[in-house]
């Protein structure tokens, strides 16, 4: 087989990088028993100065979770190479997924499926609140490194050699009437690598 017929394109592994939000996320806490040091606790009081908080907080971060909650979900979706049973649809736009069900329907043809992760480091980058419909971009540091494939009979897919383990990713986001954001456009370019 060629590496064509096995691997996704950067499109398909950059999809895996939801998991690895989420999971960097989740994975960041303490947990309960964590209890933060008297240095820490008077390192993260806010600091009087003279920059102000970055007004548009709020608005990032409800992009960012929309966009991760798109990533596990896709990721969902990798792991048995179908959108069945996923809520795709709650996160991105039919624009959006088009090129991911093209994804999955390779790999259902090809016997393949994701089992490990990928990394990513997202960041609201710019925002639109003015727009007739408000958008924000995503620029995103896809990271393959813990990516592992395999055909569904366990047989692993080494990745191919000639794509970077590290490349930029591009989301376009928008805000429906709902308030919900959904994803609208996402462009990988294996080109730039971070």
């Amino acid at each position: 087989m060629t590496a064509r017929q096995t691997w996704p394109r950067p499109g398909v592994m950059a999809l895996c990088t939801a998991v690895g939000l989420s999971l960097a996320l989740t994975g960041c806490g303490g947990g309960d028993d964590a209890k933060p040091s008297a240095t820490t606790a008077a390192s993260s009081a806010p600091a009087a100065s003279a920059s102000p908080a970055d007004p548009d907080a709020a608005t990032k971060a409800a992009v960012l979770a929309s966009y991760t909650a798109m990533w596990v979900e896709q990721m969902k979706a990798y792991r048995v190479a179908s959108p069945d049973g996923t809520k795709l649809d709650d996160y991105a736009t039919l624009d959006a997924l088009s090129m991911f069900e093209r994804d999955l329907a390779t790999m259902k043809k090809n016997n393949t499926r994701v089992t490990g992760g990928v990394g990513h480091d997202a960041e609201a980058a710019e925002l639109d609140m003015a727009a007739k419909i408000p958008t924000a971009t995503v620029q995103d540091c896809i990271d393959l490194s813990k990516w592992k494939a395999e055909r569904t009979t366990g047989e692993p897919i080494p990745l191919p050699t000639a794509e970077p383990l590290r490349y930029i990713a591009s989301a376009t986001v928008e805000r429906r009437d709902d308030n919900r954001w959904m994803v609208t456009e996402y462009e990988p370019d294996g080109n730039r690598t971070c």
